[in-house]
């Protein structure tokens, strides 16, 4: 029984391997990771003005300047 067990965890990981494979090589995985990253970003801002509602334009200011900056 447990040679079995060990048979279908090797058939079951193979097909995930190859499932996760399908999906990074689609690039369904990097639209969903850059609306997660969006997402993300707008909830940021969002409390970002809930929370600290003065200091809101000199962060804008800020993150202006951040963003023309290259590394």
């Amino acid at each position: 029984m447990a040679h079995k067990d060990g048979i279908v965890a090797t058939i079951a990981l193979a097909l995930s391997t190859l499932a996760m494979a399908g999906v990074v090589g689609s690039g369904v995985y990097a639209d969903a990771a850059g609306a997660e990253a969006r997402g993300v970003q707008a909830l940021s801002n969002a409390m970002i003005e809930t929370v600290c509602p003065d200091t809101l334009a000199a962060n804008a200011q800020m993150l202006a300047a951040a963003t023309q900056v290259t590394p």
